[in-house]
């Protein structure tokens, strides 16, 4: 998606080969209209697949993927990264290893909100080494669910998550694939 890639080139900022900072209009302060374009955009890719609900991991994942499920007009549900005091019965629960915070966490579904009957397009801001889009995939299973796909704003091509989804049957949607990034560099694939 040329609109998002001249977003990153514009105000993206690469730390260094494996970090890129979109704070200013992804999971900081966020973009409504580009964040609403890339629903649309993730909605059209996906409309013939039978989506009943779109999933995603808190936080950053929560704009794009309430505008995609806005566009596909289904519900959306979030996959929590720990239960709260309210929600801690009839829960699917795993655990993920965080690559940019370096921990783990506990990521966890209310079962109420997820059946076998659901086709789940999964929404999520980044995707590297793929362990989030693992453990969302482990608990969508849990509750028979089918997973119509992955769409993700911006996949880091260097890294193995794309490779790792794609050897178990998910299919990958990117609206930016960076293929090589250093300090101040960043080349997206063509």
């Amino acid at each position: 998606m040329e609109l998002l890639k001249n977003k990153i080139k514009q105000d993206g900022i690469a730390v260094n080969e494996h970090i890129l900072k979109v704070d200013s209009f992804i999971n900081h302060q966020i973009d409504p209209v580009l964040m609403q374009e890339m629903g649309k955009d993730i909605a059209e890719h996906f409309k013939n697949r039978n989506v009943t609900k779109v999933a995603t991991i808190e936080s950053s994942g929560i704009a794009p993927a309430l505008m995609t499920a806005v566009a596909l007009k289904v519900p959306m549900i979030i996959l929590k990264k720990q239960p709260s005091k309210i929600l801690n019965q009839d829960l699917y629960q795993t655990v993920v290893t965080s690559y940019t915070k370096e921990t783990n966490y506990e990521l966890t579904l209310s079962k109420k909100y997820i059946g076998a009957e659901d086709h789940v397009l999964i929404v999520d801001d980044f995707l590297a080494n793929g362990e989030a889009a693992t453990a969302a995939l482990r608990l969508l299973r849990m509750s028979h669910a089918t997973i119509a796909g992955l769409a993700v704003l911006i996949e880091k091509s260097f890294q193995p998550g794309h490779e790792k989804l794609i050897s178990q049957g998910i299919e990958v949607y990117a609206l930016a694939q960076i293929t090589e990034m250093s300090e101040n560099h960043i080349r997206f694939k063509d």
